[in-house]
């Protein structure tokens, strides 16, 4: 599946690895680590997303935006938002809703 509700499976699957072992899991370590280092690592993902447009490697950059959209998803899990949120507000700009 590669349509935008994979993103809502992904979603899921990441709520579910909240309560995984984190010894055994990568998404169950990052919630252990806590908000500011899932915030971090954002951040960095970010930048590493830029490095790749501006070198213009689409491979690349479309493995780091890939990175930088999961740590996203984790980062609005640990805060408690659902992703449903943000999509809400894009359709209210784009003046869908």
């Amino acid at each position: 599946m590669t349509d935008a509700s994979f993103l809502d499976q992904l979603d899921a699957i990441l709520a579910e690895r909240r309560h995984a072992n984190p010894e055994t899991s990568y998404t169950a370590s990052l919630y252990a680590k806590g908000t500011a280092k899932i915030a971090q690592k954002v951040g960095e993902e970010a930048v590493e997303t830029v490095i790749e447009a501006m070198r213009g490697d689409k491979q690349k950059l479309a493995e780091e935006s890939a990175d930088l959209l999961y740590h996203l998803l984790v980062l609005w899990q640990v805060c408690d938002m659902p992703a449903s949120e943000v999509y809400e507000v894009l359709a209210d700009r784009h003046g869908e809703i």
